[in-house]
């Protein structure tokens, strides 16, 4: 039984940059051995509606004629991923939104803000630049994704 549009499948990954080093995964050991491990994630594998842009098109795409128990490597441009940087996401505000709530923007931190999460590029005198594109932004990633369980379309 191969993936088609509209399955429910549930699939574990593990993704890398191009250089190798891993940056996210749904298996706790890999985690655990590549020092991305966060304590309070459930590692397991997610499951997904294939058709119904709930994941990035690279997936998606190669998990379709996928079976169960079958791996793939695909590689994903920015394109098929978290799409190009867009300058349009990079925002200033006023300093004084963090020191009158007691914080010091740190460049590099990421922050939660109203409109999500945020990387904080630059401080300056009045304001702080924060950068809200995708981490994965601009980036190719290299994903190893294994089919673990399909629900055909219609299937209770």
């Amino acid at each position: 039984m191969k993936v088609e549009s509209g399955d429910f499948v549930l699939f574990n990954y593990t993704g890398r940059y191009e250089d190798g080093e891993v940056f996210d995964t749904s298996y706790e050991d890999i985690a655990k051995e590549h020092g991305i491990f966060v304590e309070d994630r459930e590692y397991a594998p997610i499951g997904v509606t294939i058709g119904a842009g709930e994941i990035i098109p690279g997936i998606e795409e190669a998990l379709i004629g996928m079976e169960v128990g079958e791996k793939k490597e695909v590689v994903v441009p920015p394109e098929k991923g978290y799409g190009m940087p867009r300058e349009d996401l990079i925002v200033p505000v006023p300093i004084e939104q963090f020191t009158s709530a007691g914080l010091e923007p740190i460049e590099g931190m990421y922050v939660m803000t109203d409109a999500g999460i945020a990387k904080i590029l630059e401080i300056g005198e009045k304001t702080v630049k924060l950068d809200f594109n995708h981490p994965l932004a601009g980036k190719t990633a290299v994903f190893e994704i294994e089919v673990v369980e399909i629900k055909k379309a219609g299937e209770a």
